[in-house]
């Protein structure tokens, strides 16, 4: 741009005009740059959810509620700190496998029972939500009248992809690159590791406290980490299932079998079954396979007679599944399949 000198008199008048235009600016950028209710960084941006929705997002949120399992999972492993959240699929607090991770959250219900009063009493500035906490739009529609309220993924979603979009809400895209390269890497070396185990047959068992197992068919994460590995299913789990586990029949008991079977339990593996203040890990998994003993045709499971019924934290193996349920999982095959020490 080509600058002019101006006469003495219209350099006199443009001062205090140049003065009011700078103050103008600095306020400008510093209502762009933080907000007092949200702790917005760096401004907005525009962001479809899976929905279709349209959504104005602070570019790194601050105050985030997760109303999921998979969206604390990945909120947690990117490094964030989420205020809020609610508790594991049938049970009474956060996933076990979450806990000592997330640190001290805030609850604000159970899953696909947000405290809505609650929620917006905490003033978030994004709340993170998916089709495993919401089976239609009426929770994400009061949510948004609070904050935006994105709608990561739909129910039986690839986990991988719902992370991505997790990473990208959050403003924190390098950081979920960073940790699917990370993933990918450990795959390949676990996989060159299986030896003998190449290609095996690996059973999913959760066992919820109502007298009959479920297995988990091939949309959860579970099974897609081992799909990932080469690892075979059951011909019964390999199918697509409504997106969460599906109860075997004791006609059908036969359909847990495999060369392995890893199994979990949802709460305290117990008779009584619902919600369990007892978390969902490896030590209610030992219990559960002590009640399963007693289920007719359990015992002649080739896997049993081999001993290959291996106690799992089924808040991480049996849930929607996230990048740290997933971790759980590969320690698991890790050290069962791959005689390797886990991490």
């Amino acid at each position: 741009m080509l600058l002019h000198r101006p006469n003495r008199s219209s350099a006199a008048l443009s001062r205090p005009f140049l003065l009011l235009l700078a103050l103008a600016a600095v306020l400008g950028l510093a209502a762009c740059g933080s907000s007092d209710a949200g702790g917005v960084e760096g401004g907005t941006r525009s962001y479809t959810d899976a929905r279709g929705t349209k959504l104005e997002l602070p570019a790194r949120p601050q105050r985030i509620v997760a109303l999921s399992e998979p969206t604390l999972d990945a909120a947690v492993a990117l490094g964030a700190k989420p205020i809020a959240t609610t508790a594991g699929r049938g049970q009474g607090t956060i996933a076990a496998y979450l806990q000592q991770r997330a640190g001290n959250i805030t609850s604000v219900g159970i899953l696909g029972q947000p405290n809505i009063e609650r929620i917006a009493a905490l003033r978030p500035d994004v709340i993170l939500i998916d089709g495993t906490a919401t089976p239609d739009d009426s929770i994400v529609d009061k949510l948004s009248k609070f904050a935006p309220t994105v709608f990561v993924s739909k129910n039986g979603a690839d986990w991988k992809q719902a992370f991505v979009q997790t990473a990208d809400v959050l403003g924190r895209q390098d950081e979920g690159k960073k940790l699917t390269q990370a993933y990918d890497d450990r795959i390949a070396s676990i996989r060159a590791k299986l030896g003998k185990n190449a290609g095996a047959e690996i059973s999913i068992v959760r066992w919820g406290g109502i007298g009959l197992p479920a297995v988990l068919k091939s949309e959860l994460a579970a099974p897609r980490v081992l799909n990932d590995l080469g690892l075979t299913r059951p011909s019964f789990q390999r199918g697509r299932g409504p997106g969460h586990t599906v109860p075997v029949s004791l006609e059908r008991i036969d359909a847990l079998d495999g060369d392995w079977i890893f199994f979990g339990a949802l709460g305290s593996g117990g008779a009584g079954g619902g919600v369990s203040e007892t978390p969902a890990d490896v030590a209610s998994a030992k219990k559960a396979i002590g009640y399963a003993k007693d289920t007719p045709g359990f015992t002649d499971l080739k896997a049993y007679k081999a001993g290959h019924v291996v106690p799992v934290d089924g808040s991480a193996w049996t849930s929607a599944g996230g990048y740290l349920a997933e971790q759980l999982v590969l320690d698991d095959i890790e050290r069962t399949l791959a005689g390797g020490a886990a991490r």
